[in-house]
């Protein structure tokens, strides 16, 4: 009943705020919704450098909160919740983002490793050991995983750039592990076709990473475990966790590169 009455609640200050623009309204339903933006923001949080405030998130989650309820039409059927939480977590990012915060030299070692992984996919026909990407890109083993952890530690969740293909007939797309569904009323038959082909070929290109990356990617992005979670079910080191994540990702990207 309690839950019911709740409801009844939040329906009726959406209807007063969407309808007569009550400022009231708006600043309850901000309160009310308040705890989603500290929940995205943790989850945020947890896959960033230490030395990211949670606070600062938080901040950035509620400018996404606010547009979201501006945006968001009641009439239709989905959830505020569902509709709220891509809209938080994309202003968190693009907050981050702008800040610009990454060394160039770090983004310089990303894109050879890409490069590197590349071109050794090509000649091997499988995805490269770690010893092998180590050998191409002239450093020891150690060393390469210092890189990747380097690039992790400076990384605002990889998976989310969008990607960019193209096909020989000159048609493309962007299409991101996280890509969510679209909205309804902008849907477009031939670039849902599109989305739905670049899909097909992502999957099949987490399907040919080693076991160890497929699985990290996996309890990553889709069980939304932490890398300590992660560390924990492997019976390894977060920091071992976080080269594992990097090296897949970039694996990923030089696939599809943009």
């Amino acid at each position: 009943m309690e839950a019911e009455v709740k409801a009844f609640e939040l329906q009726e200050l959406w209807r007063r705020y969407k309808e007569g623009g009550d400022t009231s309204a708006r600043e309850r339903l901000v309160v009310a919704y308040s705890p989603l933006v500290k929940f995205v923001a943790g989850r945020t949080g947890a896959r960033l450098p230490s030395h990211v405030d949670q606070a600062d998130l938080i901040s950035y989650g509620m400018i996404g909160l606010i547009e979201a309820m501006e945006r968001f039409e009641p009439d239709r059927q989905i959830r505020f919740e569902t509709f709220a939480m891509q809209r938080i977590r994309g202003a968190i990012i693009d907050e981050l983002r702008s800040l610009d915060w990454v060394p160039r030299s770090v983004r310089a070692r990303a894109r050879a490793i890409e490069r590197a992984n590349a071109s050794l996919e090509a000649k091997l026909g499988r995805a490269p050991n770690d010893d092998e990407m180590a050998e191409s890109m002239e450093m020891d083993v150690d060393e390469f995983h210092g890189a990747l952890l380097e690039i992790a530690n400076s990384s605002i969740l990889a998976l989310d750039d969008l990607w960019t293909f193209a096909d020989p007939e000159g048609g493309g797309g962007q299409i991101s592990v996280l890509d969510t569904i679209r909205d309804p009323s902008a849907a477009d038959p031939e670039a849902e076709a599109e989305t739905t082909e670049l899909k097909d070929r992502l999957a099949d290109a987490i399907e040919s990473l080693p076991e160890r990356e497929r699985l990290v990617i996996a309890l990553y992005y889709y069980e939304n475990l932490t890398l300590r979670e992660i560390g924990e079910i492997l019976g390894v080191t977060e920091s071992r966790v976080s080269q594992l994540h990097t090296k897949a990702v970039l694996s990923l990207r030089s696939r599809f590169p943009g």
